[in-house]
């Protein structure tokens, strides 16, 4: 009996010890491939989502101005015509 418990306790401490090391590999695993992805993001020079909805607002806010800026030429020019 006290064999038996001996060869149960070697055991489940394997078990456990494999269960935690494979819980080891997948994070490791996860982070490996994370940083992959931010290398490759990287060397695209790729933007995230906020920054490309930032300047696409900036983008919007000049192409008013430029607008803005057309349109008091043409009213000058109209009214330097007329004079």
């Amino acid at each position: 009996m006290k064999n038996s418990k001996f060869v149960i306790d070697k055991l489940t401490k394997l078990i456990e010890q494999g269960i935690v090391s494979s819980k080891d590999l997948s994070s490791e695993l996860l982070s490996i491939l994370k940083s992959k992805r931010d290398e490759l993001v990287f060397r695209l020079k790729l933007t995230s989502k906020d920054e490309f909805e930032i300047l696409s607002k900036r983008v919007e806010n000049l192409e008013k101005k430029i607008e803005r800026i057309n349109l008091k030429r043409k009213t000058k020019s109209k009214q330097a015509k007329k004079s």
